[in-house]
């Protein structure tokens, strides 16, 4: 961005998912799309075949290649991000999370990651805890036609190195999370408090170099 005439740092926040959850949902997405827009005709309309018969038959659109993404993501630009099973791509992934991100939820922690916002950044997330909870979340969108996976399909996935690294990415940013929910902020009557303004502080103020 700087490079653009940008000289303030964007603030940056983002959500990752469980990578094989991910996977499911993608795979049926683009078979039977979803509730946002369902007579839309998706790529792979048409196709019957399960994530479970996908991957017993080795098919490419559920190969364990097909997880390599969320490190990608947070890996840069760099062509090595994209070199599927990179160690280095894997802790360039970290080092982003942890020096440009202000705050990295996961799905399963949703609402907690929305109430972490509105405590650290009022000025744009006031208001929007209460809109998660009793909104009817049509902003959500839901995989039409997803059939979750069987023990022995998840298994055969996980015997995967590519899946072991999109996975320790998944838990180091769940740690990291949960690290932020436990120290920066204290949780009364259903709000959320800051506990440490520097915690947040030099996320939004970078110290200059």
């Amino acid at each position: 961005y700087f490079r653009f005439g940008v000289k303030k740092k964007p603030i940056y926040i983002n959500v990752i998912r469980d990578p094989i959850e991910r996977l499911v949902s993608y795979y049926y997405f683009l078979r039977f799309g979803d509730d946002y827009r369902p007579g839309l005709r998706r790529r792979k309309q048409g196709d019957k075949k399960t994530f479970d018969e996908c991957v017993a038959a080795g098919g490419s659109d559920c190969a364990p290649e097909k997880l390599w993404l969320q490190i990608p993501f947070f890996c840069g630009h760099s062509s090595e991000c994209w070199n599927v099973g990179s160690r280095w791509a894997l802790e360039q992934a970290k080092y982003n999370l942890i020096n440009e991100y202000f705050l990295v939820g996961v799905t399963e922690e949703l609402e907690d990651f929305i109430m972490l916002l509105e405590a650290a950044l009022p000025r744009f997330f006031r208001g929007a805890t209460e809109l998660y909870r009793t909104g009817k979340k049509s902003h959500l969108r839901k995989t039409t036609e997803k059939k979750l996976p069987t023990k022995e399909t998840i298994a055969k996935l996980q015997q995967s190195e590519i899946w072991k690294m999109e996975n320790e990415f998944y838990e180091f940013a769940l740690e990291q999370f949960q690290f932020v929910r436990a120290h920066a902020v204290r949780e009364k009557d259903g709000e959320l408090y800051i506990l440490a303004q520097n915690f947040f502080y030099e996320k939004i103020y970078p110290k200059s170099n």
